[in-house]
């Protein structure tokens, strides 16, 4: 044999080892502890192991509205630095496209100054909507309406994929529709409901003064009369639409600048809600999360139970003392998602830039996981928007299993079909294009390792696609010696013209193929994607296998019978 052969043939021998070696862990399901050197498995899409497919939808009329709201604080610390003193006004969402909200200035003549100092802090960002001397509204631009429609979307991607990365998800998909929709879907997903409250949790932390002397009692009627008006809480609903309608129905019941909002409790056994406790507090809040730094679960070691510390950045930390240093006396309500989790009486001014969540009393361990929860999306990120979930499908391991099991028995019906009908039409050179034709997949498999690409249904259709590619590329070969063979040339000549003339036939197909696999992966979303993977992979392995393996096993059989015989 040639130099150049036992080359081709070393590198064959090492491909075919480090592929079997990678397929192994999947083959005889190892499990990460094992001492195996390779840990990587292929991983199965949602449609094989089974999992949680969602849609969520946008808003952006609430996020227009929480926009406006933060701005008018940003606009009352900046007053405050110029020494022109001034209180948040009311919110006007009468047009829910486009929300207004009003700053009051404890005097009139400042209004001339504080219209300057705002537009100069926020050009194009704000707009002077009504002046009323002492009384000044501001609504957002078009320009910055824009720009949240378009980074919502992203950003919202980004924080799911942050936190589904720390719950631990293989091989999420995140992906967008629209302008207004992100599908997300969690192959291997077991439990459902905590992966949806992660991820639809907004994470809006807020620190907000709480009123005392407004009348809890007279509010709690009104509660109870809205509750008679079908204004009231239901499992399933978002928490903040709740709010929304409640402190809408009580606008004329609660002090100018106050709404409400409650401490949810919970039963320690089933989890459901037994009591909601009412807070009046601040509208728009002192401090955010977007101030936040860190986010831990720690252990109160007097009281052995969990809590959340959080770290403040440095200007969220100067803030934080600030209004602790102007509220000392008050309580200081910790809300997230409109769930009131503490409200500490400040008894001092508070440095340092450190606060707590506490989570009450229970069981310890339903305590230490909401805890990582809390810790975990604060940590992520707070969501940019409110998603609202518009489509939920589970899809169930069992249903996964089957198709598995379904595709296994095609694969094998089909592989015996084919391989039978190469066995009885080309006889000894069949043999060569069965064992090209195994190599061919047992390279696609450790490609989707090497890869870590997820296999699914479609991506099962992109390798039967292959082994179709692999055999038609046999074909040509075959026929091509074949028609060398008739010519009259000798054996060696035969198959070494065969496999010359068929080269760019095989090319010129696989390419054109390969053109479109292209522009589905490009395209394409979700199992379009995952076709579109093995069939490329596929291409490579097939034109590999095909021709070069193909082309040395042929010079190995011609050497072994010294060209006298070629069974075709």
């Amino acid at each position: 044999m040639k130099r150049s052969w036992w080359y081709r043939f070393t590198f064959l021998v090492v491909f075919v080892v480090i592929s079997v070696m990678s397929i192994m862990p999947t083959v005889f399901d190892y499990p990460k502890e094992s001492k195996f050197p390779i840990k990587s498995k292929i991983n199965l899409g949602l449609d094989l192991q089974g999992g949680l497919y969602m849609i969520l939808g946008i808003d952006f009329n609430k996020v227009y509205r929480d926009e406006i709201r933060g701005y008018a604080r940003k606009i009352q610390y900046i007053l405050e630095e110029e020494g022109i003193k001034s209180e948040i006004g009311s919110l006007d969402d009468s047009i829910i496209s486009d929300p207004k909200h009003t700053i009051v200035l404890n005097n009139a003549t400042d209004s001339t100054r504080a219209k300057e100092r705002i537009k100069e802090y926020f050009p194009s960002i704000l707009r002077l909507t009504s002046d009323n001397g002492a009384e000044l509204g501001y609504g957002i631009t078009k320009v910055i309406k824009q720009q949240i429609e378009d980074q919502s979307v992203g950003k919202s991607i980004e924080v799911i994929r942050n936190r589904i990365d720390e719950f631990g998800v293989t091989e999420p998909e995140i992906v967008s529709q629209g302008t207004d929709r992100i599908v997300v879907a969690l192959p291997g997903v077991k439990d459902i409901e905590r992966a949806k409250e992660l991820i639809g949790r907004t994470a809006k932390l807020e620190f907000k003064i709480v009123n005392d002397e407004a009348n809890i009692g007279q509010i709690q009627l009104r509660i109870e009369e809205a509750k008679k008006q079908g204004i009231e809480f239901k499992k399933g609903q978002l928490f903040s639409t709740y709010l929304r309608e409640l402190n809408k129905f009580l606008k004329d019941d609660l002090p100018k600048g106050y709404e409400v909002a409650f401490e949810k409790r919970t039963a320690k056994t089933t989890n459901e809600i037994t009591a909601m406790l009412p807070y009046v507090v601040e509208a728009t809040p002192q401090l955010t999360g977007d101030d936040l730094q860190d986010a831990r679960v720690q252990i109160d070691q007097q009281k052995n139970e969990p809590y959340v510390s959080l770290e403040f950045k440095a200007q969220g930390a100067k803030r934080f003392e600030n209004i602790t240093g102007n509220n000392i006396g008050k309580r200081m309500a910790v809300i997230l998602d409109g769930n009131v989790y503490t409200a500490p009486n400040i008894q001092s001014k508070i440095a340092g830039g450190r606060a707590q969540i506490t989570l009450g009393t229970g069981n310890f361990n339903k305590l230490m996981k909401e805890a990582r929860d809390v810790a975990l999306v604060l940590r992520a990120g707070a969501l940019p928007v409110e998603l609202e979930f518009q489509e939920q499908r589970t899809v169930g391991p069992s249903l996964g299993q089957d198709s598995i099991r379904l595709a296994r028995y095609a694969g094998i019906v089909g592989t015996i079909l084919v391989f039978a009908f190469i066995l009885f039409y080309y006889r000894v050179s069949g043999l060569i294009a069965l064992a090209t034709l195994a190599l061919n997949i047992l390279f696609v498999l450790a490609c989707l390792v090497g890869l870590e690409a997820t296999l699914t249904l479609p991506g099962i259709a992109g390798i039967a696609l292959t082994i179709g590619m692999a055999v038609d590329a046999n074909i040509i070969i075959y026929e091509r010696i074949r028609e060398e063979v008739r010519r009259g040339l000798s054996n060696y000549k035969s198959v070494e013209g065969g496999f010359n003339s068929a080269f760019w036939t095989i090319i010129d197909a696989n390419i054109t193929t390969a053109l479109a696999g292209f522009a589905l992966l490009n395209f394409g979303t979700g199992p379009i994607r995952g076709f579109a993977v093995t069939l490329l992979i596929g291409i490579f392995a097939t034109v590999y296998t095909s021709y070069f393996v193909g082309s040395l096993l042929f010079e190995l059989y011609m050497n072994k019978v010294e060209g006298q015989e070629l069974s075709i």
